[in-house]
């Protein structure tokens, strides 16, 4: 058996990363689907490619907190699908009703956490439910920016940004550190 020096271990660590085989594993699969086939040639240039679009296109490292709550995680979900039905009946009815087009804004909302892995599953949650999506993110400032349809009064962004506030805190209860979650329950 070869012995592997130093040189060649820090090669094979500019190709791939160990924290990066998760998204070089979908990619590959991803590549395979859209070729609709599973073949030897399609997995060996399905890493080739991967490997290269890696490293052209870079993702910086995701960091996660390492822990997760099942009970919150439930939570999380129940209130996303209860959500997802009601929001989904109030924009069919938007859309149906006779009189005037319900007004829109654009509202700020700043988060607590500073985790990238927390900022973007709460965008993407915001932006499954109907009638609100994400129209800009300040990663730095950790805030949101949303498009939100029916605003005709305070009350309605003020309950937006009560809702967006609330599946951050479900999020961070279910995947956040241990800093955050007690600064959530503070």
């Amino acid at each position: 058996m070869a012995k592997r020096t130093p040189r060649t271990v820090r090669g094979m660590e500019l190709i791939v990363r160990f924290h990066e085989l998760p998204l070089l594993v979908g990619l590959v699969v991803l590549w395979m689907m859209l070729w609709r086939e599973a073949s030897l040639l399609s997995l060996v240039s399905g890493i080739v490619v991967s490997i290269v679009m890696m490293r052209v296109f870079y993702l910086p490292p995701v960091a996660l907190a390492g822990r997760f709550n099942p009970w919150y995680a439930l939570r999380y979900l129940g209130y996303f699908l209860w959500n997802l039905a009601r929001a989904s009946f109030e924009v069919a009815w938007l859309a149906v009703r006779p009189g005037p087009v319900p007004e829109t804004s654009i509202i700020a909302v700043r988060l607590r956490t500073s985790s990238d892995f927390i900022l973007t599953i709460v965008g993407l949650t915001i932006s499954l439910i109907p009638g609100s999506l994400v129209a800009e993110v300040d990663r730095f400032g950790s805030t949101l920016y949303l498009h939100v349809l029916n605003t005709p009064s305070q009350k309605a962004i003020t309950k937006m940004r009560h809702d967006v506030a609330t599946i951050e805190r479900l999020l961070i209860l279910t995947l956040g550190s241990k800093e955050e979650v007690q600064a959530v329950r503070r």
